[in-house]
């Protein structure tokens, strides 16, 4: 990777005077973070130009044919499934959807760097790596649906996948909650001497709140294997990033707690993966924390419950559709052979296949049985609930006779 300096850096000051532990004389002070560690905060990792070139002097990750592909398909199912699971949500067909446009880059590039041992914690938009971990199609779709075949039963938001086999933690709405999680998951690693990583996401908006502070001290403090993953897609629903910070980038906050902080362009597909890879091997050694921010633009609405256009700029937003990391990669493979025109098409015809199969497979599901409501609380229901229950299927038999009866009258 290439790193670009720094845009007007705040002035430094000089190495043992101020850098230093707490409670340490000025005398015994010292560095806590280098010149490089700055620049590293600060700068914008790369590999890959806008224009789909590796840019001068940039270090191109050791990836064989096949990764690249399954980079590249990994990136362009989030796609793929966006558009027709958004689809979805504007015929009525499911309630809910929140999109990873614009990011997958950030999403399957950090996902890629993971042994299949190590840990998700998500935020948002990280579903795309749960897919690319191994979790079916038919599963996250059945999780949106919130059907007979999810695992959870529909007692999760659309878009809040779990699965054991991937080592995909379900996500939890409520912002940054997750962020301690992780470093808590990490530190039970380093515990049990495990060679387990966890990777920690969040969007910018979390990086705000007090379980940051907690969970990245708390890391930094004790140097669990945990790897924190900021999305700045700039956009905190509809809360600018510079509304949010006064810092001056997401990555230099990690030096106040005595971690390193990497900054790089999140829709480098190549920049995510070389530094998360980095991250990743130095907290598996027994190094520590890393925090990476992968700055992106989130270039849809928040979730289908949202209107951008009533709170920024949709020109920006338009510039940065131009920034594109499914187009910037896919010119890059086709420059290197990797990919073909032929190959490019089969690949997205397979992948829209797979979605639209995993739909009808799925939609016609019925919703899940009413009794889980309680066999999944209870190893056996109380009396009383048991008298509810047979209440409710009363009530249910009475109400689709009722609707029978009616459809049958409006049929003669």
């Amino acid at each position: 990777m290439t790193v670009a300096a720094p845009v007007a850096p705040a002035p430094r000051t000089p190495p043992g005077k101020v850098r230093s532990g707490i409670g340490a004389s000025t005398a015994e002070r010292v560095e806590t973070y280098s010149d490089a560690d700055y620049q590293r905060a600060m700068g914008l990792a790369c590999v890959l130009g806008a224009d789909g070139k590796v840019v001068a002097g940039a270090e191109v990750p050791a990836l064989d044919k096949a990764a690249l592909v399954a980079l590249y398909t990994g990136m362009l199912r989030i796609r793929v499934m966006d558009e027709r699971l958004l689809a979805l949500q504007r015929q009525g067909r499911i309630g809910f959807y929140g999109e990873a446009r614009g990011q997958e880059a950030a999403v399957i590039g950090s996902a890629a760097a993971l042994d299949k041992d190590d840990y998700i914690v998500p935020a948002l938009r990280e579903a795309g790596a749960a897919l690319y971990r191994g979790l079916p199609m038919r599963a996250y779709v059945a999780q949106i649906l919130g059907n007979a075949s999810d695992i959870a039963h529909g007692r999760q938001l659309p878009c809040h996948p779990g699965s054991r086999a991937s080592r995909y933690v379900t996500m939890s709405s409520s912002v940054g909650t997750q962020i301690p999680h992780a470093t808590g998951m990490a530190w039970a690693a380093k515990i049990m001497k495990e060679k387990t990583v966890v990777a920690g996401y969040m969007g910018d908006g979390a990086t705000a709140g007090a379980d940051f502070h907690v969970g990245v001290n708390f890391a930094g403090v004790y140097k669990v294997p945990v790897v924190f993953v900021c999305q700045n897609n700039q956009w905190a629903i509809s809360t600018p990033v510079e509304a949010q910070s006064a810092s001056e980038t997401i990555a230099v906050k990690a030096l106040a707690y005595g971690i390193p902080g990497v900054r790089v362009d999140g829709n480098d597909v190549l920049a995510v993966y070389a530094a998360m890879k980095q991250a990743v091997d130095r907290a598996r050694r027994g190094e520590g924390p890393t925090l990476i921010e992968a700055l992106t633009y989130r270039v849809s609405a928040h979730s289908s419950s949202d209107d951008p256009s009533r709170y920024r700029d949709e020109s920006v937003t338009e510039a940065w559709r131009q920034k594109d990391p499914i187009a910037r990669f896919r010119t890059y493979l086709l420059g290197r052979k990797v990919l073909t025109a032929k190959s490019e098409v089969e690949i997205g015809k397979a992948l829209d296949q797979e979605v639209r199969d995993a739909i009808a497979a799925e939609e016609p599901v019925p919703p899940p049985a009413i009794e889980t409501m309680i066999e999944d609380v209870f190893a056996a229901p109380t009396r009383a609930l048991s008298e509810q229950l047979d209440d409710l299927r009363r009530v249910r038999a009475a109400a689709a006779s009722a609707a029978a009866a009616k459809r049958q009258k409006e049929t003669r």
